[in-house]
């Protein structure tokens, strides 16, 4: 996953973000809404991880299949981490993981990429997409789950490795770049969608969203909060050499 140029971390912490787990999960909404977070995490990471060992296959050189390679284990040790945390508060990975299954698994099969530079795009876009959407949440949580958030959304190289790989396919046939575009396009209408799908079906995570639960967000924050990720995505379809 990509660290977005605008990423920050707040430290005038209010509320539930200045408390840490200990304090913070006696609150048994926001422990259940915790639970949710980062079950659909350790989903997503696990998936990650499952995609770029196939799309490996479909690179061109040896170079850039161990380079894919390496993102994939990259992606299942932040699987790891996610998994440990939630047995360690005392919540079932699998039970945690289970609910968001077949929404995540439905975008990847609606996005499944024809070519090695589709699936450059998805990793780029579909995964920073997900990724700006975790570390907005990840302002409004305790200290201890808001660390632990971050670090697993940390760069694992694949930003950079996608930008340079798809401007030299553009550069050297521009007809690629249309296609490309559209398929991003494509991308981030799906990437939401999914995300409100997920967050609509899971009561206690979306009411931390809309700002049931202490220090959450309100529904303006919401719409801001969007914005911002729109802003991103448009960002790095510039780094890619494509229109947003």
């Amino acid at each position: 996953m990509e660290t977005p140029d605008n990423a920050t971390e707040s430290t005038g912490h209010t509320g539930i973000a200045a408390q840490d787990w200990a304090a913070a999960s006696a609150e048994p909404q926001y422990r259940a809404a915790v639970v949710d977070l980062l079950g659909a995490l350790a989903y997503g990471e696990l998936a990650a991880f499952e995609r770029l060992a196939e799309d490996a296959k479909l690179a061109p050189s040896l170079a850039d299949k161990a380079e894919l390679a390496k993102m994939a284990s990259a992606e299942f040790h932040h699987f790891e981490q996610l998994r440990d945390r939630l047995t360690a508060i005392d919540a079932e990975p699998t039970a945690a993981m289970e609910p968001f299954a077949q929404a995540l698994d439905d975008f990847h099969r609606q996005t499944a990429p024809s070519d090695w530079l589709e699936g450059l795009v998805k990793a780029y876009v579909g995964d920073s997409i997900a990724s700006d959407f975790y570390r907005e949440v990840a302002a409004r949580l305790d200290s201890d789950t808001r660390a632990l958030v971050l670090a697993v959304l940390d760069d694992t190289g694949h930003g950079n490795f996608a930008v340079e790989k798809v401007r030299a396919a553009i550069e050297a046939d521009p007809r690629v770049g249309g296609r490309l575009a559209l398929w991003a396009r494509r991308l981030m209408g799906e990437a939401l969608s999914q995300a409100q799908r997920v967050v609509a079906e899971r009561d206690a995570l979306s009411t931390m969203l809309v700002g049931g639960v202490a220090d959450g967000f309100d529904l303006a924050a919401v719409g801001e909060m969007f914005s911002r990720i729109t802003k991103a995505h448009t960002k790095r379809m510039a780094a890619l050499g494509l229109a947003a």
